[in-house]
């Protein structure tokens, strides 16, 4: 099995569609359908890979990605924030929140799969 990524997203059909495609391509999907639970597991289950909603309930993705890059087990782990929200900006605050990485939904498969491999191909060089 592949790198393990853990999807943090509320949408059903956004989770249905995207973690079987990432399946299909041999990673290992978790998923957690808010904030708080997208930390916990990422403290838990220690994915390679997080792609976090931004629009989430309970904890939004904003802060759940300042809290685990603000701990230490966590703050390595790459994140990549998917929003719908495509305004001015939204790269740039999602970068300075912590994001290694952004990307648009509805999500464009093959151009976040090469986002998920730079970000991985990055950690196993450190």
């Amino acid at each position: 099995m592949g790198a393990r990524i853990l999807y943090v997203e509320d949408n059903e059909d956004n989770v249905y569609m995207l973690s079987r495609r990432l399946r299909r391509k041999g990673y290992e999907v978790l998923v957690a359908d808010d904030g708080a639970k997208g930390v916990e597991m990422a403290g838990t289950d220690a994915p390679a890979l997080i792609l976090m909603d931004l629009s989430l309930p309970v904890l939004d993705g904003w802060e759940a990605t300042r809290r685990l890059k603000g701990a230490p087990e966590t703050r390595q782990i790459p994140i990549i924030a998917l929003s719908a929200h495509a305004m001015e900006g939204d790269r740039e605050s999602a970068l300075a929140a912590g994001c290694d990485d952004y990307d648009t939904k509805p999500v464009e498969f093959e151009r976040l799969l090469g986002k998920i491999e730079a970000q991985l191909a990055r950690g196993d060089e450190a």
